[in-house]
């Protein structure tokens, strides 16, 4: 692990997160329209499967295996990777679970006047941010933070999870992208926490 980002890189993020959060609720009525015209069938069978093993319980039990293999081969690197996969997804799992229920966002597939209907425990009112994708971005960018030679190749993993849940219609773009800034935050987070003392030692991959 490479020392904390210093301040400057902590603005430029800020101000490349903010114009991509305005970019996205620009286009979020555009971009659900696309993804209205190009549905069929045989694809959007293809999401919801996505969607449906893409949630964080399916990331947590992909953690505890690469947890208890690390622990069989008694890798006390790969160890500290996979505890703080697990972590990093748990919490920006809930953080987005907190965020959704207090702004009550309605999913596209709601026909409703209002669009933001405040605190709301209903699934139908739970649109924004996407928790699928703030879950799986934060467990798979620690796992790139921790090694970008392996972790690279499965960020496109939360990629494709945040386009099934904008072409089953239950978030819309703005929902995934906010979604997808918690989970990279969340992972810088974690992986500062619990992998810098490992930081300086050799790759055992």
């Amino acid at each position: 692990m490479k020392r904390i980002i210093g301040w400057r890189w902590w603005c430029l993020f800020a101000c490349a997160a903010g114009l991509a959060i305005f970019a996205a609720f620009c286009l979020d009525a555009s971009a659900q329209a696309w993804v209205a015209q190009h549905r069929e069938a045989g694809l959007k069978n293809f999401m919801r499967s996505v969607s449906r093993f893409g949630d964080w319980p399916e990331h947590i039990a992909l953690g505890c295996v690469l947890l208890a293999l690390a622990y069989w081969r008694r890798n006390k690197k790969w160890m500290r990777i996979a505890a703080a996969m697990i972590v990093a997804c748990a919490l920006a799992g809930a953080a987005a679970r907190i965020v959704k229920i207090s702004t009550g966002r309605a999913r596209p597939s709601v026909q409703t006047e209002a669009a933001w209907n405040g605190p709301n425990l209903s699934a139908r009112y739970n649109a924004f941010p996407s928790g699928h994708t703030a879950a799986s971005t934060a467990f798979f960018a620690t796992l790139a933070i921790a090694c970008w030679r392996l972790g690279a190749a499965f960020l496109l993993i939360p990629i494709v999870i945040a386009f099934s849940r904008m072409y089953v219609a239950a978030h819309y773009l703005s929902d995934v992208v906010c979604a997808a800034l918690i989970g990279l935050v969340t992972a810088y987070f974690v992986a500062h926490w619990i992998l810098s003392p490992i930081g300086n030692r050799k790759s055992e991959i």
